[in-house]
């Protein structure tokens, strides 16, 4: 073992790194390397940190998705299904020595940390732990790359894959379920007017109020407990979501029997978006348990009844008005549970209100029109129109009052008011929520909290709008197939975040959001420190994790990504088609 040691000489100190050795067979030290005084090796060793290069990569959460996409084979799954385009004769299309497959997981991965658009994608990863995990260089992966490997994957195979996908998550992860939510969304598009080519973007009732672009819609299904997709579907964005539900549920109990879900312990649970007679008459014939919802509107003697015969309910701590009863609706005996929301009745309110103080100062403009002696001449029938389409906005069309006079030729007088009683009659009916189940022997707790769950599906909604993670937007193809392809993109990068979320919380006890997750995953890095060597153009690289809090430890070793040289990837199907 080699040791320090020092030397007096003529006054001065000097060191040495010297070992023992025998000599001879007798033991005597040799000198390694001789360091000089104390001054002249404090030289050396600055010279040395002067040489040192310091660099920081993002780490935490690509290397959580990668560990659950290594662990579900990801890219061996896609690549089954992916076909070869006719530029690529016979071959299966490999690009920069990454696979079709490797490449969807590689997009999806970004999108769960930062969604940025595939020409922005290295300038993401280069600054990630991405390239060191995969053991594999990605600097030539641009928009280019990400269209080609895109274009090989069938739109029909994406059931297929996501089939498969699921089935391995639950038993790789051993995953629970027994209520099911069902729900529709859309996303808008600046895909232009004229684009004739495009079918599946079309104008319709977008949730983000964008009216003026095309849309996308997309159905899910997610589990109660771990929220993980089960389904996706993307369809045109001017269909209506009961038409989607029953093009969808079909495929819903094929993927339910699949993963060897027992329908009778399990519940789909749907928006009254969704209802029809026919919808119902095909869930019944699915044997699917279910808890809907109906509109107040169409069953106004469900909520007279209800209003005189309300009973008090305990639900989670709260006390609430509920009527419990059976009826027949649409042929089939059902147990309906009626009860007033007050959150849904303050919106409701405050949608009224708004609603009534814009056709009040419209009709007040349109009086000040009329009144003026200088005014155009006005046609009956076309003022009448103008009115009708100021009052005919939800509440307003019931509660306001109107007469148009005509005072002279093309000359008229406009008088309105709102009806105070009609206003009250309104503001007593509003918060209405009517449940329909055909579980005739729970509880209306159970049916209550049952219904609330549909606010996880709204979750990851919401995370797919998420600007910051996850994010489905922005997306730049035009093409359905491409559309599609990217769509299924997004959600596969939910179902790795989904799982990763799942694990952090079973195992690190995280009780934060998805987001939170991912940003503190986010913040944890992976230095590199880089020292010139005397071999000529050589540097080594020596990695070492950055100082982390107790929270961040503990969720590294819940996700079993803290040893990061044992957890360096080489993924099936990365560069080779299996």
């Amino acid at each position: 073992m080699a040791t320090i040691q020092s030397k007096n000489s003529r006054g001065y100190k000097y060191w040495y790194i010297v070992e023992s050795r025998r000599v001879n067979g007798k033991p005597r030290p040799i000198v390694l390397a001789y360091l000089g005084k104390a001054d002249d090796l404090l030289k050396q060793l600055q010279g040395l940190t002067e040489k040192l290069r310091l660099k920081s990569y993002s780490h935490g959460a690509v290397a959580a998705l990668l560990s659950v996409a290594n662990a579900l084979d990801v890219p061996s799954v896609i690549n089954k299904y992916i076909k070869s385009p006719r530029q690529y004769c016979a071959k299966k299309p490999v690009r920069n020595n990454l696979t079709a497959g490797s490449t969807l997981l590689l997009g999806a991965v970004g999108r769960v940390c930062v969604p940025t658009s595939k020409r922005g994608w290295w300038d993401w990863a280069k600054t990630t732990t991405a390239e060191y995990l995969l053991r594999h260089s990605l600097s030539k992966i641009d928009s280019q790359h990400f269209w080609d490997l895109m274009d090989a994957l069938p739109e029909e195979s994406i059931a297929e894959i996501e089939r498969e996908l699921i089935e391995k998550t639950f038993k790789t992860y051993n995953l629970q379920s027994d209520t099911l939510f069902f729900d529709t969304t859309n996303f808008f598009t600046y895909i232009d007017t004229t684009n004739l080519r495009c079918t599946i973007a079309r104008r319709g009732k977008n949730k983000q109020k964008r009216y003026d672009l095309r849309q996308v819609g997309l159905a899910m299904v997610v589990t109660r407990n771990d929220m993980i997709p089960l389904f996706h579907h993307t369809y045109q964005g001017n269909m209506a979501d009961a038409k989607v539900f029953s093009a969808v549920l079909e495929t819903i109990k094929d993927r339910m029997t699949g993963l060897g879900f027992d329908s009778k312990k399990h519940t789909i649970v749907f928006d009254r978006g969704n209802n029809s007679m026919d919808n119902m008459a095909i869930v019944e014939r699915l044997a699917l348990h279910y808890v809907g919802a109906l509109t107040p509107y169409h069953h106004k003697q469900l909520v007279g009844d209800a209003m005189c015969n309300f009973r008090e309910y305990d639900v989670d701590g709260s006390k609430i008005q509920v009527y419990h009863d059976k009826r027949v609706i649409w042929g089939q005996e059902r147990t309906v549970v009626v009860f007033i929301s007050e959150k849904l009745k303050v919106g409701q309110l405050r949608g009224m209100s708004k609603s009534l103080e814009k056709a009040e100062h419209q009709l007040k403009l349109l009086q000040q029109h009329l009144c003026n002696p200088k005014g155009k001449m006005r046609d009956k029938e076309g003022l009448e129109d103008t009115i009708r389409s100021v009052v005919k906005c939800q509440f307003a069309k019931d509660v306001i009052d109107w007469s148009l006079k005509e005072v002279s030729e093309g000359k008229f007088q406009l008088n309105f008011s709102i009806d105070q009683k009609k206003l009250e009659e309104i503001e007593g009916e509003l918060g209405f929520r009517i449940l329909m189940t055909d579980h005739h022997d729970w509880d209306t707790a159970d049916i209550i909290k049952a219904y609330y769950g549909q606010s996880k599906i709204e979750h990851a909604f919401r995370n797919l709008k998420n600007p910051y993670h996850l994010a489905l937007k922005p997306q730049f193809h035009w093409t359905d197939q491409k559309i599609r392809v990217h769509f299924f993109i997004c959600v596969l990068g939910y179902l790795m975040a989904a799982i990763v979320w799942y694990q952090a919380k079973a195992h690190a006890q995280f009780s934060g959001t998805l987001d939170t997750l991912l940003d503190t995953l986010n913040n944890i890095r992976l230095s590199a420190m880089l020292e010139e060597t005397k071999a000529r153009g050589r540097v080594k690289a020596t990695y070492k994790l950055e100082e982390m809090s107790d929270k961040e430890s503990l969720l590294m070793n819940a996700l079993g990504i803290m040893d990061f040289h044992k957890h360096r990837l080489k993924l099936q199907g990365l560069s080779v088609y299996n």
